[in-house]
């Protein structure tokens, strides 16, 4: 599957930007190209500026609402951040219309944290606007919710992820869901840690995008995943999951198969399975999925029907009334992973929650207008 990703902020535009490392990573590793065109858009030129992959010419690092904001931002206010996207959308627009591989593409991801200013705002406007010129192909939205600590300090940071998530849903085909809290490390630094959040996040879309791309013969599944499947399997609030099973560094040495030797082979599967559902990118329970999708990736000695059907079995049985499809990609040498999505969940109390505190600071921030106002009598 290709993707034309465009992130939106200073959150969105570093996420584009691992994407832009990760289609480097593809085409130098296994020569393929996954992203057909990668491109931040701001409001603020330094946040442009710090990016390291995405190319710096205008036509990839946009700079919007240079006459309203000077080329500083806008705030954290998202009413703004939607007016300038409004004002400036044809702009991104063209700049997406004139990538080399455009015609490739496959689908839109669009990218940004919901708790700011330019990509809270911004997000909805451009998924519309794109909506409104490419009716046929597909349109993603990957929003980034805010840390543990924003939420407790910040009113802003609710008021902005409720109106955004809200205004976005309608628009997109799919919502994947990334809680920036559950991929905290406590012993990096502040600079590291965000670096290596990015590159977690993007981490399971490497293999599942790759699977449907790949051209050596020894390297496409019996079962192939490709971009119909995966835009089957994506509806409303989605969450992704990775995980994987390091296999021992002597397991072609010893000769034969015997019934212990695949069982053992289930059972890594299994474990890297457990730890895919462990690390969703946001809390949610499977059962409330309508729809799932997983990939085993392992060397090819490493995978059989009975590793399949069993991972299968077993998340039929944490999710039971979701469609289920799956497939196999024999790449790798040293560990089996499993990429899986979790879509149209009905429920997200992570969402429910920013809706649920959104009305009450509403009424805070009108309390403190009237104040505000009678002060001024």
């Amino acid at each position: 599957m290709k993707l034309a990703v465009v992130g939106l902020g200073q959150c969105g535009d570093r996420i584009a930007d691992e994407f832009a490392r990760l289609n480097k990573k593809a085409r130098s590793q296994r020569g393929i190209e996954i992203v057909t065109g990668a491109f931040a858009v701001n409001t603020d030129a330094a946040d442009l500026s710090g990016l390291q992959t995405i190319k710096s010419d205008y036509q990839h690092r946009i700079l919007i609402g240079g006459r309203r904001t000077g080329g500083h931002g806008v705030g954290k206010i998202n009413e703004l951040g939607a007016e300038v996207a409004k004002e400036d959308s044809d702009k991104i627009i063209d700049a997406i219309r004139t990538a080399q591989r455009f015609f490739e593409t496959d689908a839109f991801l669009l990218i940004a944290g919901v708790a700011g200013g330019t990509g809270s705002g911004g997000i909805p406007v451009v998924a519309q606007t794109i909506r409104d010129r490419y009716i046929d192909k597909p349109i993603y939205a990957m929003s980034i919710l805010p840390f543990a600590h924003e939420e407790e300090t910040e009113e802003r940071t609710i008021y902005n992820s409720a109106t955004c998530l809200k205004s976005l849903y309608p628009v997109v085909d799919a919502v994947f869901l990334v809680d920036n809290q559950r991929y905290v490390r406590k012993d990096f630094s502040l600079r590291n840690n965000l670096s290596k959040i990015n590159a977690l996040m993007v981490e399971p879309f490497y293999n599942l995008l790759c699977a449907g791309e790949e051209k050596r013969t020894k390297h496409i599944g019996a079962r192939t995943v490709d971009a119909g499947d995966i835009i089957q399997s994506l509806v409303g609030w989605t969450v992704m999951g990775y995980g994987k099973t390091p296999l021992p560094l002597f397991r072609w040495f010893s000769f034969g198969r015997n019934f212990i030797k695949k069982s053992t082979e289930t059972h890594r599967g299994i474990q890297a399975m457990d730890e895919a559902i462990s690390e969703l990118s946001v809390k949610c329970n499977p059962s409330d999925s309508g729809r799932a999708l997983y990939l085993v990736s392992a060397p090819a000695k490493e995978m059989n029907m009975d590793l399949v059907k069993e991972l299968g079995d077993y998340l039929k049985g944490m999710a039971p009334e979701a469609v289920i499809r799956n497939g196999d990609y024999p790449r790798g040498k040293s560990l089996i992973d499993v990429t899986l999505l979790l879509s149209e969940l009905s429920i997200v109390d992570k969402v429910k929650g920013y809706y649920s505190k959104a009305s009450g600071v509403v009424h805070e921030f009108k309390g403190r207008r009237d104040e505000f106002e009678r002060k001024l009598r």
